[in-house]
């Protein structure tokens, strides 16, 4: 067989299902697609916690966000190789920390208006930077560190209307503490994602962290029974239609997101989360009539402005995340 004809075979043969191909407006389209399907989770979780804990409502992103994952993974034919990892210890630690910032993210939404939520989530990505030099020993040099403390005193002003007097008892400062909280613990996830995704495929990752984030969040059952008395409730039609959106509209804006990385690069799509903060000003103002006040409003543009700059200094250094990104969820979804 001469070199020319194995040339050509190999040009006819299929391309591998889950191959990435260059096609940045379809990326940027899924980006955007899961943002809207993120929205929609945000907006039923928001209405269901009126009356639903917490816990049960981590509950049902995670169970019923299941289906869809385990249905893109078996339309890439990854199904039986998700389940097999050598590293079951990394994923409970990943599936623990990204249940942690989920129950502080889903606290915040029931807590505080969508937009400032929303905004403070913003920190996510300055925190993985100062969690980088101090535990995975990157190298940040003096352009991201600008960068990161400008978004930080961006997150504080975002913070002043609910701590500017003082008083850390009341509905609005717990919401913002708590939302700061599950930032980092957001920021911590990715850490481990990171680490992660040096020996393990990305259908591994997210069929791992839905499965151990369902059953972990069923202990919130007794902890919520011994903790307030209340366990979990047992909800009418409508509450349960709302609980299955909860967790079908937060696995398949999963499943948007994962994909936008296969056609686009990091530093292309990560910029649009930012439109994060559209959605919540539209969708706080038309549906619980929230208008953010201007300190949220000004603190979220400083701190999008700097989660920029990071991005594209990072695009910059050659700093290539996206693996990382394909295979975290966002703390709120």
């Amino acid at each position: 067989m001469t070199l020319a004809s194995v040339k050509t075979r190999l040009k006819r043969q299929p391309a591998p299902t889950g191959m990435t191909r260059h096609a940045p407006m379809l990326g940027i389209s899924l980006k955007l697609a899961s943002t809207i399907a993120f929205f929609v989770m945000a907006t039923a979780l928001k209405i269901a916690a009126e009356t639903v804990p917490i816990g049960q409502l981590v509950f049902a992103r995670n169970f019923f966000g299941l289906f869809p994952v385990l249905l893109m993974v078996a339309f890439r034919g990854e199904l039986g190789l998700a389940f097999q990892t050598q590293n079951p210890k990394g994923h409970l630690t990943r599936a623990a920390v990204g249940l942690s910032a989920m129950v502080c993210g889903f606290t915040a939404l029931y807590l505080l208006p969508l937009p400032d939520a929303t905004a403070i989530g913003f920190a996510t990505p300055l925190i993985v930077v100062v969690l980088a030099f101090f535990l995975l020993g990157e190298q940040v040099r003096i352009y991201r560190w600008s960068a990161v403390g400008v978004g930080f005193l961006g997150i504080l002003v975002v913070l002043s209307p609910h701590l500017g007097e003082g008083q850390l008892d009341n509905a609005s400062a717990l919401g913002a503490l708590i939302g700061v909280t599950g930032a980092g613990f957001a920021a911590l996830a990715m850490i481990t994602v990171r680490k992660l995704c040096e020996t393990e495929r990305t259908s591994t990752i997210v069929t791992w962290f839905a499965g151990a984030a369902t059953l972990l969040s069923l202990l919130t059952f007794p902890l919520g029974l011994l903790a307030s008395g209340q366990a979990w409730v047992w909800p009418d039609a409508s509450t349960a239609g709302l609980l299955v959106l909860i967790g079908l509209a937060g696995g398949v804006g999963q499943i948007f997101l994962t994909q936008s990385y296969r056609y686009a690069e990091a530093s292309t799509i990560a910029p649009f989360d930012y439109v994060n903060m559209l959605w919540a000003i539209i969708v706080g103002w038309l549906i619980f009539s929230e208008v953010p006040v201007t300190e949220v409003v000004l603190g979220a543009m400083i701190v999008i402005a700097a989660g920029i700059f990071v991005i594209y200094r990072e695009h910059r250094l050659g700093l290539d995340r996206t693996k990382a990104r394909r295979a975290s969820s966002p703390s709120k979804s």
